[in-house]
C-alpha cells in the first residue's frame, strides 16, 4: 500500500483527479502509517498542480481539517503542513471558502482551532484591501466566519479570529463592510472587542497542550531546532513532510516556542541580552518571515517596551532596527504601527541625542517609504496637533511629505484627516503664545503645509475654512497670499 502511495508522487500529474480520489480514500484508512503518507502526498500535490487542484478543494480539505482533530501527533503535525502547503499554493479564494466549508462549524475545538490558523495566514498573506474589497464569494462569506471565530468557545479558534479582526480593522472601509454584513447585534460586540484589542493587546498564543506534549515526546520525529541566539529556519527531514522550508508556515508548537524565545530575549534584565533580541528580530525578520508575521502583535509588544525604555543603548538600536524591519515586513507592519508610532515620536524626536534624533526620523521615514501612507496619515496628524517642540514641527514636514503622496490618488482621505490639522495649528499659531517653541521654524512649517494643501487644492482650501473663526480664515488668506507671491 505505500509503496503504491509513493508512486504517485512521481507519476504524471494530469492524471491528478484519479490519484485525488486514491488519496481521500487512503487519508481516511485505518492503519496510521498509511494515512500519513496519505496526507504527505497530498502536500506534494498541492504545491505541484497548484490551480489545477483548485476544483477538488472543498472535499480534500474536509477530510484534512477531520483528520486534524486526531490525538496522532504525527498525523496531525502531516495534517498541518499539507494544509500549510494549501495555503501557500493554490487559488487563495478557493482555499478560503474551502477552509470555512470544511471546518468553520465543526463540533471538534481542535478542528477550528486549525480551521482559524491557517484562514488567519491566509487573510494576513492576501491583505485587508482584498478581504474588504465586498466579493460576493469573499468578503460575504467570510466577515461572519471571523465573527464567528472571534466569539468562539474553544480559546485558541477565538484568538485566531480576533486576531484577523484586529488586521481586518486598520483598513478605513472596516466598519462600513461590518454594518453591511453582519446584525447591529454583532457589530456592536465587533467593535467593542476591536476597542479592547487595540487597547490591551492580542495577548499571547494559547497553549495547545495536546501539540505541545506531543511535540516534546518525539525524539525521532526528524525536526530540529537552532538555539534561541543562532536561530535558523525550522527545518525537517524528508520523513516529517516538510514541502518547502522557506514557505512553510510554522505549526502552534513552533509560533509557541519561537514567542518564548525572542521575547526572553528582549525582555531580558541584561541590556546587552536584549540588543541581541533586537538584532535577532532583524534576522529573523528577514529569514523566517512567516514566523515573525504569525506572531507580530505580541513580538512588536516585547520590541516596543524596549523604544521606551530608559537605556538609550537600547533605545538607539531599537530605532535603528526600524527602517530595516519595515523594509522586510512592509504591509504587515501596519498591524502594530498605531502602536509602536507614538513609542518612537513621543520621546526620541524631541531628544537631544542626536543620534537617537536622527534613529528617530530614519524610523518615521521607512514608515512613509514601505506602508499605505493612507494608513499612517491618522497617527501622523493626531500627534502633529498634541506634540511640542522640534518633533511638532518634524511631525507637521512630515505631514505636508504625505499629502504630496497622497492626495492625486485619494484626496478625500486627505481633507478628512489634514484639515482639521490645519485649523487647529492656525487657530494655536505663534501669535496666540501657544506654539512659541520653536518661533520661526514652527510658522514656516505651517506655512508649508498651507502651500502643499493650496497646490492640490486651489480655491477648494479657501472654501473649507468658511466654518471655521475669523481669525483662522484670515490666517489663511494671509499664508496662501504669501506662498503665491513666493
Amino acid at each position: 500500500m505505500l509503496q503504491n502511495i509513493a508512486v504517485t508522487e512521481r507519476v504524471n500529474y494530469t492524471c491528478s483527479g484519479c490519484f485525488l480520489f486514491f488519496l481521500h480514500l487512503q487519508v481516511k484508512n485505518l492503519r496510521s502509517c498509511v494515512a500519513r503518507f496519505a496526507v504527505m502526498t497530498l502536500g506534494h500535490l498541492f504545491a505541484q498542480l497548484r490551480k489545477g487542484i483548485d476544483q477538488e478543494l472543498v472535499e480534500v480539505s474536509k477530510t484534512l481539517l477531520h483528520k486534524s482533530g486526531e490525538t496522532n501527533v504525527f498525523i496531525r503535525q502531516a495534517v498541518d503542513n499539507a494544509l500549510d502547503s494549501m495555503v501557500q499554493h493554490c487559488t487563495s479564494i478557493r482555499v478560503i471558502n474551502a477552509l470555512l466549508a470544511g471546518g468553520i462549524s465543526h463540533l471538534n475545538p481542535v478542528v477550528r482551532r486549525c480551521t482559524a490558523q491557517h484562514l488567519t495566514t491566509l487573510v494576513e498573506k492576501i491583505g485587508a484591501d482584498r478581504v474588504l474589497s465586498g466579493a460576493k464569494d469573499l468578503t460575504e462569506r467570510l466577515i461572519p466566519a471571523v465573527t464567528k471565530l472571534a466569539q468562539d468557545s474553544s480559546q485558541e479558534a477565538r484568538y485566531f479570529g480576533r486576531r484577523i479582526l484586529l488586521f481586518l480593522s486598520a483598513h478605513q472601509d472596516f466598519e462600513k463592510i461590518l454594518q453591511k454584513y453582519i446584525s447591529d447585534k454583532e457589530q456592536a460586540i465587533m467593535k467593542d472587542t476591536v476597542f479592547i484589542l487595540k487597547t490591551k493587546g492580542l495577548g499571547e498564543i494559547p497553549q495547545d497542550t495536546t501539540s505541545a506534549r506531543g511535540r516534546r515526546s518525539l525524539p525521532g520525529s526528524g525536526l530540529v531546532r537552532a538555539s534561541s541566539l543562532t536561530r535558523e529556519p525550522m527545518s525537517s527531514s524528508k520523513d516529517a513532510g516538510q514541502f518547502s522550508v522557506k514557505s512553510q508556515v510554522p505549526s502552534i508548537a513552533d509560533k509557541t516556542e519561537y514567542i518564548k524565545q525572542i521575547t526572553g530575549q528582549l525582555e531580558s534584565k541584561d541590556f546587552r541580552q536584549r540588543i541581541r533580541g533586537i538584532d535577532q528580530l532583524v534576522a529573523d525578520c528577514e529569514c523566517t518571515p512567516n514566523l515573525v508575521i504569525g506572531n507580530i502583535l505580541t513580538v512588536f509588544d516585547a520590541f516596543k517596551a524596549r523604544l521606551l525604555e530608559s537605556n538609550t543603548k537600547v533605545n538607539l538600536c531599537a530605532l535603528e532596527a526600524l527602517p530595516k524591519i519595515t523594509h522586510l515586513l512592509k504591509e504587515h507592519m501596519t498591524q502594530v504601527v498605531c502602536n509602536l508610532f507614538p513609542a518612537i515620536v513621543d520621546t526620541h524626536l524631541n531628544s537631544k541625542n542626536n543620534a537617537i534624533y536622527s534613529a528617530a526620523l530614519d524610523a518615521i521615514n521607512g514608515l512613509i517609504q514601505n506602508l499605505d501612507n493612507a494608513i499612517l496619515l491618522q497617527p501622523f496628524c493626531s500627534k502633529a496637533q498634541f506634540l511640542r517642540g522640534k518633533a511638532k514641527v518634524d511631525l507637521i514636514n512630515k505631514v505636508s511629505d504625505l499629502v504630496n503622496n497622497l492626495y492625486p490618488l485619494r484626496p478625500q482621505v486627505v481633507e478628512q484627516k489634514v484639515l482639521p490639522l490645519l485649523w487647529h495649528l492656525l487657530g494655536t499659531s505663534p501669535g496666540s503664545g501657544t506654539n512659541q517653541g520653536q518661533g520661526g521654524n514652527m510658522r514656516g512649517a505651517i506655512a508649508h503645509l498651507c502651500e502643499v494643501l493650496d497646490t492640490h487644492m486651489g480655491p477648494a482650501l479657501t472654501d473649507c475654512s468658511v466654518s471655521q473663526s475669523i481669525s483662522i480664515q484670515k490666517s489663511l488668506n494671509e499664508l496662501v497670499k504669501n506662498s503665491s507671491v513666493v
